[in-house]
């Protein structure tokens, strides 16, 4: 297995990109999570988009927004993989690269993330922080995360 990986703002991206990566994002979200929301933010034209490969298919993304744009901090969102890819380690692979994205993207500081409650622990591995009471975010328990 050959894993890759790419950071590309919003205009970067060609056209097949960005259809995979909207396509892999309903997918999970709104198909396999039974989660019927509005992705499309208008968020995605504002930020970059870390594009994880394995042998060349797309596994994961993850969505990296300036400080100003979701929170005061600079953030990692619409983290995703594969269900077809899950079981590999893609997780810390991805997160991993999303962090050393955000920072040479936007300098070092902290990240805020929204995180599925029950990832809480596989974001605290990372470095993550608890921040606040769970909340419901479309149906699903969610929390507030920091990485200083």
């Amino acid at each position: 297995m050959t894993f890759s990986h790419s950071t590309k703002s919003f205009d970067e991206l060609t056209n097949h990109e960005l259809y995979n990566m909207l396509r892999l994002r309903s997918d999970v979200f709104v198909v396999e999570q039974n989660c019927p929301y509005l992705d499309l933010d208008n968020k995605d034209q504002k930020g970059f988009h870390l594009l994880y490969y394995v042998d060349n298919e797309l596994a994961g993304c993850t969505r990296l927004l300036p400080a100003g744009i979701s929170y005061n901090e600079v953030s990692i969102g619409r983290v995703v993989i594969a269900r077809s890819h899950r079981g590999l380690g893609l997780g810390v692979k991805l997160m991993e690269a999303s962090i050393a994205g955000c920072e040479e993207k936007f300098g070092k500081g902290p990240i805020r993330i929204s995180a599925q409650y029950h990832l809480s622990k596989f974001y605290q591995s990372l470095g993550f922080v608890e921040k606040g009471e769970v909340y419901d975010e479309d149906g699903i328990p969610h929390i507030a995360m920091l990485r200083a």
